[in-house]
């Protein structure tokens, strides 16, 4: 249990320091924002937990082509907000359209017969 609440307090920590950083420069924000640390704590507490670098590798390689349909929000989500689209509906539009984007590469992968 108590390595449960490690993994839930490093996680967060790593969450609101980038938070709190791109309070004061988003430059720095960006960069640390765009690092992919979500996925490498996964990687760290996958192989902590399991040692098993096949399922970690399988993991890469899904995040790998689900990260193209995330970049969706990434492009929709400030042009919305540039044209002064409330913050709350840019955000629900953003994540709507991202996700819909998730589903087409899921039908996409699956008729190229790469399985993620």
């Amino acid at each position: 249990m108590i390595y449960y609440i490690i993994k839930v307090l490093l996680s967060s920590v790593v969450i609101v320091a980038v938070s709190e950083i791109s309070k004061r420069s988003t430059t720095l924000g960006s960069i640390l924002a765009s690092i992919p640390l979500v996925s490498l704590l996964a990687f760290v507490w996958m192989y902590i937990d399991t040692k098993d670098v096949t399922k970690i590798a399988d993991l890469s390689q899904g995040i790998f082509w689900l990260v193209i349909p995330s970049l969706i929000f990434f492009i929709l989500f400030p042009v919305l907000l540039k044209k002064n689209v409330d913050f709350w509906l840019s955000l629900g539009i953003s994540l709507i359209i991202m996700v819909i984007g998730y589903f087409v590469m899921l039908v996409l992968l699956k008729k190229a017969g790469v399985n993620i």
